[in-house]
């Protein structure tokens, strides 16, 4: 199968599921809620290392929030639910509390469960605390130096998916960067997902486990290494020098899906990319298996 003469592999990437919960961040200013925003959502690339998986899902514009102001929707990540409810008090109190300006909304539909983030932080107000309503919420009002900070009272998660994947196998390094560039922005206008690393790229895929150092759980995917393909038994195509990987998060399967698919559609319109694969680990990482070729 081909779009636009790249190459798309009749192959699957495999998901797993991980409990996800989504947040607004608003602010006085738009520049104000992205820095909030962005400080919250800081190392959550992939829990094989981080506390968290965790990204910026989209910007709402002041007319669609609850209090009137601009923001954006963050997404956090976490196989455990007491892990989950550890990092969302850690990154909303630590991360949006202190930033000038700002408020957190409960933002998930349909939640399984929900965790008392906002009643757990209302006691940094030493008792100066209150509580009110914004748009039928139930938030908890903080006397801070700027102002108030107001947080909702709870905030809900659900059964999400992780691990939606493709790799973008490119001409040369600059051909894979505009490509991967491309599909970032392409899977930007999807709601309800995130692609966690770096700029929404990941440069260093992994494989579970390791080969030669059995105190790992993860280490370098060799196979998919430009620098090796002389060395092992690479999975990349010779005339193939610049490979990215694109991971996403979402609230649910057909999330996922829709952000795969936008994001390849967006990959092969660039010159120089030859093909799109995608990563598994034969059924030991997840439930989830997407196969690329029936995304279109």
């Amino acid at each position: 199968m081909e779009i636009n003469g790249v190459e798309i592999k009749d192959n699957y990437a495999e998901g797993f599921g991980i409990k996800v919960t989504r947040i607004l961040v608003t602010a006085a200013t738009k520049r104000l809620a992205k820095i909030a925003a962005t400080e919250a959502t800081g190392y959550g690339t992939s829990v094989i290392g981080c506390p968290a998986e965790a990204g910026i899902d989209c910007y709402v514009p002041p007319t669609e929030t609850p209090d009137g102001r601009p923001g954006y929707v963050i997404m956090l990540c976490q196989g455990s639910k007491k892990q989950l409810d550890h990092e969302l008090l850690e990154r909303i109190g630590m991360c949006i509390l202190t930033a000038p300006t700002t408020a957190a909304f409960n933002v998930l539909d349909d939640a399984d469960e929900e965790l008392k983030t906002g009643f757990k932080l209302k006691f940094f107000g030493d008792g100066f605390e209150d509580e009110l309503e914004i748009d039928g919420r139930k938030m908890h009002s903080i006397p801070i130096m700027s102002g108030d900070f107001l947080v909702e009272s709870t905030f809900g998660f659900k059964a999400g998916v992780a691990g939606g994947n493709f790799f973008i196998l490119a001409e040369n390094q600059m051909a894979g960067v505009m490509a991967a560039e491309a599909a970032v922005d392409a899977i930007s206008a999807v709601e309800g997902v995130i692609t966690p690393f770096p700029g929404g790229m990941v440069a260093s895929g992994s494989k579970v486990g390791c080969n030669n150092y059995k105190f790992l759980n993860a280490s370098t995917n060799e196979k998919m290494c430009v620098t090796l393909k002389d060395k092992v038994d690479s999975d990349i195509r010779e005339d193939a020098d610049g490979v990215f990987e694109i991971v996403i998060d979402g609230i649910d399967e057909e999330s996922v899906r829709a952000a795969m698919k936008a994001g390849i559609e967006a990959a092969c319109n660039v010159p120089g990319v030859l093909e799109i694969d995608a990563g598994n680990f034969g059924g030991n990482l997840g439930a989830y298996k997407i196969n690329l070729q029936d995304l279109f």
